[in-house]
């Protein structure tokens, strides 16, 4: 794919978004890492972390300020420009959709509407800031080109402040930006483009469907807009969401892959030439091939395929199979108070590459240990440790005393919109065995090297109640109404309570939190709202005091004050226990203690390499 002259080797983006990676506001050599990874494996287009391109923006604490990004945009270039990647300086300005808690100034808006999650009003922005953000943008892309980078991208997606002039739900200016809502973005790619020139790429990152079908930008008023934007730039990126559906832009496993597909071919067909970029999980190579094939997009953004596959194109090139993107968000969604950093489930490593040995194979050393290692378990955690060992060059040993690998993993492929996670259970049982690892099912030991063997059914509570699990796994149920216990506040509570509400029974959620599925991070919104259309009852605040005679009692948590409700069966979701450990072996996963599968997958990991250092192969870093 050749941008603006400049050749990139594939046609799969690895787009912005928040890793928390940062030191300070600029970009660090976690940054550099974690980027030259991508390029290593493939990318043909990378987009740094949206930068804010003025001091009056600061979304999250370590959200990159473009003013002091120079030197890391320009390690960055460094190293990914000896694979060829084209790397980009994401630029952009979030407006009323940012936050004050940090720069302790008015958050910069078209209009003074209160943003729809935060509920902080924005001041008006008035000519001297509206110069101010073009400027900005101009200043910003000075210090990028000087930096060596092959353009910029400019951001006007869901949380961007261009994106809210050219709203009809944030924007009731009277002014010229507001009787003319594009005009603000068209200045601002003229400015870019006077300080790129024609040699270095311009691309656009726009919301074409906010999800607001009564004021907001459509798919019709994008490409509308699209036919005069689209010369402006060389490259275009389709994206969907807005502050009022924040979801859409990285939509879960609860949103079929392909719901941008018809909204990329339109604004395609708008764009009278210039390329356009599919985006919305695109995770899965074939239908990023079919899309490409069928004339949907010119180009594909898989930017959470590559959190989970840094190899991808490379693998797909080499015909060896793709660890999967579970599309769970868990671990690669990060805008959060607690700072957490970029990963993922299905690969931990991903966000740790300066932390981490180097990747199996890639220091050409192999680390043969002195003898035959053996794994215990052949869940997440034991799986995740043979691959890692085996990859090293160790022969290994997997015992499971099932009949099965993937432990847990089924049961929470159980769960709504987590079906992808058989996926991940299949590709490392699949590659254990692709890299030699000699799996003992039925088979009990009572010693390893590495000793994943899983959680410890605990009792349900109160005496009667069915484990979430069980119901996961099948179990027939009593008629009559549910009521599910969630003390834990993940998945399991909420999705429990989907699919009991699907098979048409009458569903009620108890937790002790303020607001059901507490732990859900993106998906807490989302997952309410499930709930409420599936007429699920939801007593939040109360602590579970007593089952029996067909209804359950509650207590609310602060006042004490008894409610009972119809109940036929207790439905409890909270955690296992820590299973026993046997032998000497390092333990990994829910030995160690109710583990999530991002927690078990990554101690599996950690296990792996302890035991290389152990026995002479190669040490952590």
């Amino acid at each position: 794919m050749v941008l603006a002259g400049r050749t990139a080797p594939s046609r799969v983006l690895f787009g912005p978004h928040e890793t928390n990676l940062g030191r300070g506001r600029s970009l660090s050599e976690r940054h550099v890492g974690y980027y030259a990874r991508r390029a290593a494996g493939g990318c043909g287009v990378l987009v740094t972390e949206t930068a804010s391109v003025h001091g009056s923006d600061w979304p999250y604490e370590r959200a990159p300020l473009a003013a002091d990004c120079g030197p890391g945009w320009a390690d960055v270039v460094a190293a990914c420009r000896r694979h060829g990647t084209l790397v980009l300086a994401g630029l952009g300005h979030t407006g009323g959709q940012g936050t004050s808690a940090y720069a302790q100034t008015a958050l910069w808006a078209p209009s003074r509407v209160p943003d729809v999650a935060t509920r902080e009003v924005p001041a008006e922005m008035e000519l001297p800031e509206i110069v101010a953000l073009v400027d900005g943008f101009a200043a910003a892309t000075r210090l990028a080109t000087a930096a060596g980078v092959d353009g910029v991208e400019v951001d006007a997606g869901p949380r961007s402040l261009l994106r809210q002039f050219a709203s009809g739900l944030t924007n009731t200016r009277t002014d010229a930006h507001g009787t003319d809502r594009w005009r603000l973005l068209r200045e601002v790619l003229s400015a870019v483009r006077g300080e790129l020139g024609s040699g270095r790429v311009l691309a656009l990152r726009l919301s074409c469907d906010e999800g607001a079908p009564w004021a907001g930008i459509t798919p019709e008023v994008a490409c509308a807009a699209v036919a005069g934007l689209a010369p402006l730039v060389d490259l275009l990126v389709v994206v969907r969401g807005s502050a009022l559906a924040p979801s859409a832009y990285r939509p879960d496993g609860h949103t079929p892959p392909g719901s941008t597909t018809g909204l990329a071919r339109a604004v395609r067909a708008a764009a009278g030439g210039t390329p356009v970029v599919l985006q919305g999980s695109v995770v899965d190579v074939a239908a990023a091939e079919a899309a490409l094939a069928g004339g949907v997009a010119d180009a594909v953004e898989m930017t959470r395929a590559q959190i989970a596959e840094a190899d991808l194109v490379a693998r797909v090139r080499a015909g060896l199979p793709v660890r999967p993107c579970t599309l769970c968000n868990q671990a690669c969604q990060v805008r959060d108070v607690r700072n957490p950093l970029v990963s993922c489930v299905a690969d931990p490593g991903s966000g740790h590459e300066t932390e981490e040995p180097a990747p199996e194979g890639r220091d050409g050393h192999p680390c043969p240990p002195e003898r035959e290692v053996t794994v215990l378990g052949g869940g997440p955690a034991g799986l995740e440790a043979a691959r890692v060992l085996a990859g090293a060059g160790a022969a290994v040993r997997l015992v499971e005393r099932s009949d099965r690998l993937g432990g847990a993993l089924p049961l929470v492929a159980a769960l709504p919109g987590r079906e992808r996670f058989t996926d991940l259970a299949r590709w490392l049982a699949d590659e254990c065995r692709r890299l030699g690892v000699r799996v003992e099912l039925g088979t009990a030991a009572a010693d390893g090297d590495v000793v994943a063997t899983g959680a410890r059914p605990r009792p349900p509570a109160p005496v009667g109640a069915v484990a979430a699990a069980d119901v996961l796994a099948g179990a027939e149920l009593p008629a009559g109404p549910v009521v599910v216990h969630d003390p834990a506040g993940g998945p399991a509570g909420t999705g429990v309570a989907e699919l009991l509400a699907a098979e048409g029974r009458p569903v009620t959620v108890v937790t002790p939190d303020d607001v059901v599925g507490a732990r859900l991070g993106g998906d807490l919104a989302p997952a309410n709202t499930r709930l409420l259309r599936a007429g699920v009852r939801r007593e939040t605040g109360c602590v579970l005091r007593a089952v029996g005679d067909g209804e359950a009692v509650v207590a609310d948590r602060w006042t004490g004050e008894e409610r009972r409700i119809p109940c036929a069966v207790l439905v409890d979701a909270g955690p296992p226990l820590p299973g026993e450990p046997s032998g000497s072996g390092i333990p990994a996963g829910d030995v160690v203690a109710p583990r999530t599968v991002l927690e078990a997958v990554l101690e599996g990991r950690r296990a792996a390499f302890a035991v290389l250092a152990g026995t002479g192969g190669c040490p952590p870093a």
